[in-house]
């Protein structure tokens, strides 16, 4: 009886001067967001005095937990550098060694997000033996996310930050690893890359309880109670238990690839990312930041309908609903036989020419897919014209002739047609429609694009009309 009282005043003495707690995002080897206001925060004693110290300026900041223990605080960071250290106390002392000044992004999905840098089981990514000879770098910290289903917001994951090197650099996503690897490269300078990805998702699953309110009459948001039954593709579960966690941590903007699982939803796709950009942004509280994203490749889906290009379309239509967006297009680099196409090099340059054009304002960076803009019916022939083409029009770029091009006449009926690259931008006619009213590009679930800009970005499928 005497060992029990012990024990139980040992574990309340030791409760009443437990040391600060953080979550794992918060922690040794991160990178944080150079030349901005750092969020950090934790649980520390209730109602302590918690002090932030961190090593770049020597100072200090204080702030108050709350009943609960709670705490937030933000930093202000230097340009980018390091090693630093940063030591939180509520009288107990915690360091964080290790930590780098630099650029912050965040990379989720499903599985072409997932698919890790050695590949899935049977299924390769290109050149992995050489992005894993060269993934030593103590420049660039890798975070990421374990699979996690939650029917309320976690405060909390599974995971910490990882020095890249082979082994790190093996298991994290390809496309997300090589845009940080290769925008490290770039700006010489530390990059940090969190990733929250799970293969076969749709998109609601990312998605808070707020953010889903408008389509509550299409989308089931399960009860909080209802954890009897938890499924990663329900409503809200892996925003919950894999985006919650490390909301707030402050980040220079986005990567998304995902779509595929959404697919026979494709008008409800185009407000479905808008609407979590939106979300997203409000909750991380730290800028309107960029977001880019990648249109699913062509693949033969068996047994469906056979319209995955109008998931595509949603896509290309999302450009217009999301602010400092961008997105890469991947009409050439699809495979007929794998929904995981392997070349996951191109996939990433094409996001992060967004990215250094937009968010790091390097300019004469070739970034925007050429779009549609308007058509002219000349007799039998429509010419049509395009935005984001400067210098012009290529089908060379696999030395093919353009394919895939459709007119229409007033019937709606598409009949296969001839294109040629001109001086404005692209003709097309049909020896089947005398009088044209409508064309269509790469409207097909498999195609292999042949329509790019002179500086070699796909063109995405697109149409005319509006039928």
């Amino acid at each position: 009886m005497q060992k029990v009282i012990i024990s139980f005043f040992l574990l309340l003495s030791l409760s009443a001067s437990a040391n600060v707690t953080l979550p794992a995002v918060i922690g040794s080897n991160m990178v944080l967001q150079r030349q901005t206001q750092a969020a950090l925060w934790g649980h520390a004693t209730a109602n302590a005095r918690v002090t932030v110290t961190t090593s770049w300026n020597k100072k200090q900041y204080t702030v108050k937990a709350g009943a609960d223990g709670a705490w937030k605080v933000k930093v202000q960071t230097p340009e980018a550098g390091g090693p630093y250290n940063i030591t939180i106390s509520d009288g107990k002392p915690v360091t964080l060694h290790n930590i780098l000044i630099g650029e912050v992004w965040f990379c989720s999905g499903q599985s072409n997000m997932e698919m890790p840098v050695k590949g899935f089981k049977n299924q390769p990514v290109l050149h992995a033996a050489d992005i894993l000879m060269n993934a030593d770098n103590s420049q660039l910290r890798l975070f990421n996310v374990r699979k996690k289903i939650s029917r309320v917001p976690l405060s909390d994951c599974d995971a910490s930050w990882q020095v890249s090197d082979a082994a790190s650099a093996a298991d994290f996503s390809a496309v997300g690893y090589q845009f940080a690897q290769m925008l490290q490269q770039k700006l010489k300078m530390p990059v940090g890359i969190i990733e929250a990805t799970w293969g076969g998702t749709v998109i609601e699953a990312w998605m808070d309880k707020e953010s889903l309110q408008p389509f509550t009459n299409e989308i089931k948001i399960p009860d909080a109670a209802d954890t009897l039954k938890l499924k990663p593709n329900d409503a809200t579960n892996l925003y919950n238990g894999m985006v919650a966690p490390v909301v707030g941590y402050t980040i220079n903007g986005a990567l998304w690839y995902q779509g595929e699982s959404n697919r026979g939803r494709a008008a409800q796709y185009q407000k479905l990312m808008p609407a979590m950009v939106k979300s997203w942004r409000a909750a991380w509280d730290c800028g309107e930041w960029g977001f880019y994203y990648v249109q699913i490749a062509p693949f033969v889906y068996r047994g469906d309908k056979g319209e995955t290009f109008l998931l595509r379309e949603a896509q290309l239509k999302a450009l217009d609903e999301i602010p400092h967006s961008g997105m890469a297009v991947t009409m050439d680099v699809g495979d007929e036989h794998n929904i995981h196409p392997t070349d996951k090099t191109i996939v990433a340059k094409r996001l992060l020419y967004c990215a250094l054009a937009n968010t790091y304002g390097y300019k004469n960076i070739p970034w925007a897919t050429p779009v549609y803009k308007s058509m002219k019916v000349a007799t039998d022939t429509v010419q049509l014209f395009f935005n984001n083409a400067p210098n012009g029009l290529t089908s060379f770029v696999y030395n093919k002739p353009l394919s895939d091009f459709e007119v229409a006449g007033a019937d709606k009926v598409y009949h296969p047609a001839t294109a040629w690259i001109t001086g404005y931008g692209i003709a097309v006619k049909s020896e089947e429609v005398k009088q044209p009213v409508a064309v269509r590009y790469g409207y097909k679930d498999w195609m292999v694009g042949t329509l790019f800009s002179n500086e070699g970005l796909p063109v995405s499928s697109f149409r005319t009309d509006d039928w």
